[in-house]
């Protein structure tokens, strides 16, 4: 079995312009694993039934054996959530207000799979770091409140269609939470309507878009094989079970990324981005990444027990 646990992507290859998503493919993959393997009989059935409604069910599964298809559909679900904001993925979604909530009385409506809004505001929650201007409060909804708004759906008798949805945006949400960037904006001197959780902070001048936020997503790859996820999720697991890992308070979930945020992921070599002349970051280092790798892998083992028992709890 592999030693390593994760590999970090080489940055330099994302000097093309990237979505902002938290955690690429592999993250939310591996979180959904690390799930899978902690849900009851009864939930893992019930899962397996939902997701199947689902409309992306048959490329998910194409060419996998039946006795995998549960696990790799669960695994693939947690993505879909980032997939329908690329029309090479799932064509057919609108972006409503980009990454700010428009205001609409659409913004958190729940209606399964006819909603064809990305709702891309639902990924991150803004928590104000005020580190040279002061901060501003986070708008909603946004991914503290769809993760309450969701979770309590799922114990109601709402059709299965949109149990489904919320499902999916669940294991996704979860996911995305339990990456400290989806849980900060930092407010500086440079930046003072705020950072979009490092989104701002590059290391090369344009063209490039290398940037602290993508480097964070990028910590568990984008395209693992099932083996290689199989094989990290076994380490992993082969860990102690994280602090708070049976914790259902979202809000807390929220204040220990933050606190992630400020202690592990702002800290230099990052840029404290207050001088006015200074434009660029410098890029982690390998101390800088040694702690970032700790972080991700402790985080996204917790992400995968939380959204386990929360889908125990709580699935109907």
């Amino acid at each position: 079995m592999k030693q390593r646990i994760l590999a970090l992507i080489v940055i330099a290859t994302l000097c093309a312009a990237q979505p902002a998503f938290a955690w690429f493919n592999g993250g939310h993959e591996l979180a959904a694993y690390i799930a899978y393997q902690k849900l009851t009989p009864a939930t893992r059935a019930r899962v397996d039934a939902l997701i199947k409604l689902n409309p992306m069910y048959g490329q998910w599964t194409v060419d996998v054996e039946n006795s995998r298809k549960p696990l790799v559909a669960f695994m693939k679900a947690a993505t879909w959530a980032d997939c329908i904001k690329q029309a090479s993925c799932a064509a057919g979604y609108t972006s409503d207000g980009g990454n700010t909530p428009p205001g609409n009385p659409t913004d958190d409506q729940n209606i399964g799979y006819a909603d064809k809004l990305m709702h891309q505001y639902w990924h991150f929650v803004d928590t104000p770091y005020s580190a040279g201007a002061p901060g501003q409060p986070a708008k909603t909804p946004n991914a503290l409140t769809e993760i309450e708004k969701l979770s309590a759906a799922i114990e109601t008798d709402e059709s299965d269609d949109i149990k489904s949805y919320d499902l999916v945006w669940l294991e996704h949400l979860v996911g995305d939470i339990h990456q400290p960037l989806h849980a900060t904006s930092r407010f500086t001197v440079n930046h003072p309507q705020g950072d979009a959780g490092g989104n701002f902070i590059y290391f090369c001048a344009k063209p490039c878009s290398d940037e602290l936020h993508a480097y964070w997503d990028g910590l568990f790859g984008d395209t693992p094989t099932i083996q290689q996820l199989s094989e990290n999720a076994t380490v992993l697991l082969g860990h102690p079970k994280p602090a708070g890992a049976e914790s259902l308070d979202v809000a807390s979930w929220v204040t220990g990324s933050f606190d992630f945020a400020k202690s592990a992921v702002y800290t230099t070599p990052i840029s404290e981005d207050n001088d006015p002349t200074v434009k660029l970051s410098p890029r982690p280092d390998a101390h800088y990444r040694s702690e970032a790798n700790r972080v991700a892998n402790e985080q996204i083992l917790r992400a995968g027990y939380r959204l386990a028992n929360l889908l125990n709890t709580k699935l109907k």
